[in-house]
């Protein structure tokens, strides 16, 4: 890996912004809520208690949005992945709700792989290499979901995630109604 490449991936693992999303309408925080409410109750017990989910859910829109990815698809990600389970780890030593490999804490972080154990640490990172990916793949979504995996030019890993986010977490963002004129009496 290039070093600006490195030194790049490790600037945005090192950010230390809280997980909080601004909104410059009001439309558009009741939109964001509306999806962490749907998001929450499709999770239903996969990640603790309301409290959980909704940090959860926060936190990974935050990385997801802050790395130009859609937070649905990496929600199908992590249930392929990890099936929402923080302290997963795979037969390859990949750990964490993204089951990310230990080498990237080297690569770009601290060195500290036990923080992949972290939920928002691991969806930073998660987050931060997939959009390496899919940089390195000019934008190509089953490409890039291929090496995120390992498993690069080979269908089956991008297909169970593609499906997933088809079937399980597509979201169609509902329109908020404007609320209705209140009558003045005189």
């Amino acid at each position: 890996m290039a070093a600006a490449v490195r030194i790049a991936l490790a600037a945005q693992i090192a950010d230390t912004r809280p997980p909080e999303r601004r909104f410059d309408k009001i439309e558009s925080r009741i939109a964001y809520l509306a999806w962490v409410a749907e998001m929450s109750a499709r999770l239903g017990n996969r990640v603790g208690d309301y409290a959980a989910r909704v940090e959860f859910l926060k936190t990974l829109d935050y990385e997801a949005t802050r790395a130009g990815l859609d937070r649905q698809m990496v929600l199908a990600l992590i249930q392929i992945e990890s099936n929402f389970r923080k302290y997963a780890i795979s037969i390859a030593g990949a750990r964490g709700l993204m089951q990310v490999m230990p080498f990237w804490t080297r690569v770009i972080g601290d060195g500290e792989s036990r923080h992949l154990f972290s939920m928002r640490t691991n969806l930073r990172y998660g987050a931060v290499i997939l959009r390496h990916y899919v940089d390195i793949e000019r934008g190509d979504l089953f490409m890039a979901l291929g090496r995120y995996n390992g498993s690069r030019g080979r269908a089956p890993y991008p297909d169970s995630i593609l499906s997933a986010w088809k079937s399980r977490w597509s979201y169609e963002a509902k329109a908020v109604d404007a609320p209705a004129p209140t009558a003045r009496t005189g």
